[in-house]
């Protein structure tokens, strides 16, 4: 280890209950997407407190922010990546409260030698990962522009085990809604328009459809309004879908025939239809081998080792929306010895066990070198890029 990581090492033994206690007052009040009002400021102000600009509200979320910490020195702009949002009616399940404090304790570990060695270090508070109202922020931060002088990208997720980056799906969450006329459905049924059986006709619908899609496309949905008495002829009925797919092009040629299919529908039943998204899409995650190549380098000299990425695609997330831009890591960290689920129970104890709690220090620390690697290696940082520029133009082969 040398002086510079050692310094690093230093700064997060010296500062982490700080951190810590962060993240326990986060799990204590948790918030869903686009109210996380107590996680955000606190996050923001402890980030400004050592010394970071800060701007919040940020791309257009209320909730979000952006700090950073330019060097008098030339060099490469590192980001970290904070998500600080909970699970509607669970809390803290997939751990974001350690999330948000892992990556900020590791903006400000490097913040402590990045004038010695040059750059620009910043941390994104990115609110609404688990989706919502004006969900999903990391797409517009890249929208806005956040992304577009940055080098690299870098937050690892609360799990069990140490895994490197995963592929994720593409994700575009909808509403579908009908309208149509209300009418008495036994006295005069003929004068009614059922919103209920377009929504029903395109649920239908998308299941036919299911049979001429890739296997990794992922459709599922639930209908939240289906109207209100049973001796009525429903003149509204609504519904929530998922579309997910393992490339843009899929997922937009999948948002294509769900279209038509809703416009059908409400052809065929003489109702109006109408599907949108709610928030913004999640782009799938394009991984960088040679970049969780470093961090898995870096996890090693604390005694850890990194399974590699599984095969299976995951889920969805908008750490998707960055590595389209930019090279990004987002790899496991362990929290829990036990196997248990993501978005559970057990998963909320974990996010406020002492293991959980250990794993800020050692992501902030792992997280910290793998970005001092990047600015001190020029060609580490190249051949990064350039394997992700590949990585993005053939991820759809």
């Amino acid at each position: 280890m040398d002086e510079l990581q050692k310094k690093i090492v230093d700064y997060v033994e010296a500062n982490g209950k700080t951190y810590q206690q962060i993240a326990l007052e986060i799990h204590e009040k948790p918030e869903v997407s686009n109210y996380e009002f107590f996680a955000s400021k606190r996050l923001a102000d402890q980030i400004k407190s050592v010394g970071f600009e800060v701007e919040m509200p940020a791309a257009g979320h209320r909730t979000g922010f952006a700090a950073s910490y330019k060097s008098g020195k030339p060099g490469p702009v590192m980001v970290f990546l904070a998500e600080y949002d909970a699970l509607v009616g669970l809390g803290h399940g997939c751990g974001h409260n350690l999330f948000g404090a892992t990556s900020s304790l590791a903006a400000a570990a490097l913040k402590s030698v990045i004038d010695e060695v040059g750059g620009e270090v910043r941390l994104y508070g990115t609110p609404g990962e688990e989706g919502g109202e004006n969900g999903s922020a990391k797409g517009s931060f890249v929208r806005e522009g956040y992304f577009k002088d940055v080098d690299a990208a870098l937050s690892a997720h609360p799990g069990v085990g140490h895994r490197l980056t995963e592929k994720t799906l593409g994700c575009v969450p909808i509403d579908i809604e009908f309208w149509g006329k209300a009418s008495h459905a036994a006295a005069a049924p003929e004068q009614g328009i059922n919103a209920l059986d377009a929504l029903i006709q395109t649920y239908n619908s998308i299941n036919a459809l299911r049979q001429h899609l890739s296997d990794d496309v992922r459709i599922h949905g639930i209908i939240v309004n289906g109207g209100q008495a049973p001796n009525t002829v429903p003149d509204y009925a609504a519904a929530k879908f998922y579309l997910r797919a393992a490339a843009a092009s899929t997922l937009k040629d999948v948002y294509a025939k769900v279209e038509r299919i809703v416009e059908a529908s409400a052809m065929a039943m003489g109702a109006k239809g109408s599907m949108k998204p709610y928030q913004n899409w999640v782009e799938n995650m394009v991984p960088t081998p040679s970049f969780d190549a470093v961090y898995a380098k870096n996890l090693e000299l604390f005694g850890e080792t990194a399974d590699p990425a599984g095969e299976r695609l995951m889920g969805s997330t908008d750490i998707g929306n960055v590595s389209q831009v930019v090279p990004a890591i987002q790899p496991t960290i362990n929290i829990s010895d036990e196997p248990i689920k993501g978005h559970s129970k057990e998963m909320v104890a974990a996010a406020c066990s002492q293991k959980g709690l250990d794993s800020i220090l050692l992501g902030a620390k792992v997280l910290a070198f793998t970005a001092l690697d990047l600015i001190r290696e020029p060609e580490t940082l190249k051949k990064i890029k350039e394997e992700h520029a590949y990585e993005v133009e053939h991820q759809a082969d």
